[in-house]
């Protein structure tokens, strides 16, 4: 039994695809074919059903992934103990939603490139659905969402952090500097929105349904800087996590409108998958998103 046939079985039972296997080790499907089969000669055991192109662990199957989990594990402990006065220069790839990719990750990037230039960081942005779909198949080293509390037994959280919501403009709008708005007020002003898929304009339109309100965007746009650009230079209203406005609100480049009749927050939260060997470069990251640097 070798390391590397391990390797292969775990990236299978992960990506539930030989082919998409084959693609991530940088190997043949019909080398990925060999390596699992003369894994399941040498155990005597079926690993996984075939049916058709999907394939599934069968008992045995099942029962041996955790201790290859556990053995892959060992060998990585073994590998850090040897290696841990070097310095990081592993690569790390991390999930994160847009509007912390814009406020969150600048000062960390800058960390890295000072003090870990050899680790090569690759950020991909989406959806917290669709970075947890790819951190639970081994795509992504971390995610940085904003989100609901999210709990899952296979995932290991390792920050959660409460950020308020708010509604902004331009300090010149003529509500800017007034307490006491209701939200209603608001409702025919132009506004520029995130995506429908960002939690928080979920949240927004939840409570608009409830009470019978329809707010119709003028735009609709997952960047968050633009958006902030749009709101500075007067052109409407929007609604974003105080933590991707506080630097222009603190300015005053943006004002924070006091609404009084809606009120929510989300949750900054990292995670990885409970199987992932945490890397000293996974590490480095975590500790810096928890000091929360600006």
């Amino acid at each position: 039994m070798e390391i590397r046939q391990l390797v292969t079985f775990i990236r299978v039972v992960q990506l539930q695809s030989f082919s998409k296997a084959a693609e991530s080790l940088g190997y043949s499907q019909s080398a990925v074919t060999v390596q699992i089969r003369l894994l399941e000669q040498e155990l005597n055991a079926r690993l996984f059903d075939r049916i058709g192109k999907r394939i599934t662990l069968t008992d045995q199957g099942n029962q041996f992934c955790t201790y290859a989990y556990n053995i892959l594990h060992e060998v990585n402990k073994a590998k850090l103990s040897l290696d841990s006065d070097t310095e990081l220069k592993n690569s790390l790839h991390i999930g994160t939603i847009e509007s912390l990719c814009f406020s969150k990750f600048p000062p960390i990037l800058r960390y890295f490139r000072e003090h870990h230039p050899k680790v090569a960081i690759r950020i991909t942005t989406a959806s917290p659905e669709e970075l947890i779909e790819m951190m639970e198949h081994n795509q992504l080293d971390l995610i940085y969402i904003l989100d609901e509390p999210r709990y899952n037994n296979n995932w290991i959280k390792v920050m959660e952090v409460r950020e308020e919501v708010v509604f902004v403009s331009s300090p010149a709008f003529e509500l800017a500097g007034r307490g006491h708005i209701r939200l209603e007020e608001l409702l025919g002003e132009p506004f520029f929105l995130t995506e429908k898929n960002a939690n928080y304009r979920r949240a927004l339109d939840r409570f608009l349904a409830s009470r019978q309100m329809i707010l119709s965007p003028f735009l609709e746009i997952s960047n968050t800087e633009f958006i902030i650009r749009m709101i500075e230079e007067n052109r409407g209203l929007s609604f974003l996590p105080y933590f991707a406005v506080q630097k222009s609100a603190e300015e005053r480049r943006l004002a924070v409108l006091e609404v009084e009749d809606f009120h929510t927050a989300m949750y900054r939260q990292i995670f990885y998958h409970k199987e992932k060997w945490k890397t000293k470069e996974m590490d480095e990251f975590i500790r810096l998103g928890e000091m929360n640097l600006t």
